[in-house]
């Protein structure tokens, strides 16, 4: 057995886009395999405006945000909430409290995770 750390002292701090607050832990990443990492957004944290490289599933664990994509109005999400963006698909996220995700980048045929009814977009 090994036990490993992913906590935000272990990953690093991530300033592209314009990024604020945001420290990356990988967990998973081979060239043949999905990509798998702990985003860890601090207090005011963004995760800048950017085109997704590949098809992202973002679960959130703890804390509370926005994300938005295109021309949308932020979504607010929260622990429990699962956000696809597929390829090309431009995107940011933002929290004001903090929040912690699993970020998933692998090409996928579909995404099987029930939706939420319709959300409301932030006022």
């Amino acid at each position: 057995m090994r036990v490993y750390s992913f906590a935000k002292e272990a990953g690093k701090s991530i300033d592209a886009f314009g990024s604020q607050q945001l420290y990356m832990s990988r967990i998973l990443s081979k060239a043949d395999s999905p990509h798998v990492g702990c985003m860890h957004l601090g207090v005011n944290g963004l995760v800048g405006w950017h085109q997704a490289p590949v098809p992202q599933l973002f679960l959130v664990v703890s804390g509370e945000g926005w994300v938005r994509a295109g021309e949308e109005a932020g979504i607010p999400v929260s622990a429990g909430s699962a956000v696809y963006w597929d390829k090309g698909e431009w995107h940011e996220t933002r929290t004001e409290t903090g929040l912690t995700a699993i970020v998933i980048e692998a090409e996928v045929k579909q995404c099987i995770i029930k939706r939420k009814e319709q959300l409301r977009p932030k006022d």
